[in-house]
């Protein structure tokens, strides 16, 4: 940037500083002005942060195409995910948001995403998480990722519970659930390489949904076997065949080992391979000897030891798995089930659809700035969630139809 030298001449001087000008505040005495109470009637104190009052953030809707967000559900190294709500269905649903610039900064993390979407879009099974719709916005260089709504993961419910673990006939319902979505998946040509507590997700009515797809592989149609070179999965579910270094390995087999880790978790609250670091722990998982809770049923056990076998020849498949006698017998229902606890910042247990205040804002021009309509104040007084109910009932009739949202593209 270039200053004029008259500029320059007017307030610099290389002798002295008499040709600057002085500021208002240098012909004001410092206490005289603090304290001229008819200029300056507030004075500056001290206030401690317990008393400080913070008023909760304004919801503001925000639409992305036809979709109305809801509040943050959770975040991953990929982005954020929100709850939606589809204007034209009124279906609740659940977007992964992704920043393309920051997809880049992962390693393989473009290449991951574009598998997820891709195989995603060849699967349907009850047990295996559904992707209704892909959006991109090229001008804030956004992808968002549509998917079936669940309340939460395996992993949240493990981690709200002492034991860190489930009562049996509710691990037993699980993995029946998981056994079948992973023997779908199997026969689709796909090897899931992930399966953990984190990625398997429940929706709303209960449902065990198998998510994330990411590090996912799909065989090729004409190969003669489920030889596989790659995996990616996480350390304490790897089988001993990759903590060995074994260049090639039977996929599917690999997927039954990190689910035979997966039950043993559920069901006993430990793992059945530990260690101080990565090293230690590969050289444990690949020696392959655990010890069996003495807690364990001889039918689990069974199971077990089957699933978790040194040599992969040896290791049941996904039919011999689903054929065990333990995932055919019924259990009754004892002990008290456990629940996903409420979503931080949150005191909801139930988890509740956050896209209705947002709904409500939207549609609803009587609300004040505090969220509630002047008339209603003295009936709903503080108890703002029945408000929200009451009002979204009466406007889920006003939401828009977008046929063809602007600078949105459906792939």
């Amino acid at each position: 940037m270039m200053v004029d030298q008259a500029v320059l001449d007017n307030y610099l001087d290389c002798d002295g500083t008499e040709r600057i000008p002085r500021h208002w505040s240098q012909d004001v005495d410092q206490m005289d002005f603090l304290l001229d109470e008819d200029t300056h009637p507030f004075l500056p104190h001290r206030v401690d942060s317990a008393d400080i009052i913070y008023q909760p953030r304004k919801k503001k809707a925000k639409m992305v195409g036809k979709y109305l967000f809801g509040d943050v559900l959770g975040e991953g190294s990929y982005g954020k995910v929100k709850e939606v709500l589809d204007s034209e269905t009124l279906r609740r649903l659940a977007v992964k948001i992704l920043k393309k610039k920051k997809l880049r900064r992962i390693p393989n993390g473009e290449q991951n995403v574009q598998r997820e979407i891709k195989l995603l879009k060849r699967l349907n099974h009850r047990n295996v998480i559904e992707l209704v719709d892909v959006l991109h916005s090229e001008e804030k260089q956004k992808m968002y990722i549509i998917m079936e709504y669940c309340m939460g993961g395996l992993q949240e419910m493990l981690e709200n519970t002492p034991e860190k673990r489930f009562p049996l006939w509710q691990s037993h319902g699980y993995f029946v659930q998981l056994a079948n979505g992973l023997e779908y998946i199997h026969s689709q040509g796909i090897i899931h390489k992930d399966i953990k507590p984190s990625n398997l997700l429940l929706t709303t009515s209960g449902t065990l949904k198998i998510s994330d797809l990411g590090v996912a592989e799909l065989l090729d149609l004409y190969t003669k076997d489920d030889t596989c070179r790659t995996s990616q999965g996480s350390p304490a579910f790897q089988p001993p065949e990759i903590a060995n270094g074994l260049e090639c390995f039977s996929g599917f087999k690999v997927d039954v080992w990190s689910s035979g880790i997966t039950l043993f978790n559920i069901t006993t609250g430990t793992f059945p391979f530990e260690g101080d670091n990565i090293y230690r722990l590969f050289e444990n998982i690949g020696k392959g000897h655990f010890t069996m809770p003495d807690n364990i049923s001889p039918l689990l056990a069974d199971l077990l030891t089957g699933m978790l076998k040194t040599n992969p020849d040896e290791r049941l498949d996904t039919q011999g798995v689903r054929n065990h006698k333990w995932v055919r017998k019924t259990y009754p229902r004892v002990g008290e089930a456990v629940t996903l606890p409420a979503l931080p910042d949150s005191n909801d247990p139930v988890r509740r659809m956050t896209c209705m205040p947002y709904l409500v804002e939207m549609f609803d021009p009587t609300i004040s700035e505090d969220g509630y309509s002047q008339e209603e104040d003295d009936y709903y007084q503080d108890d703002y969630e029945r408000y929200i109910e009451d009002r979204a009932a009466r406007t889920c009739s006003m939401l828009p139809v977008v046929d063809d949202p602007q600078g949105m593209q459906s792939i």
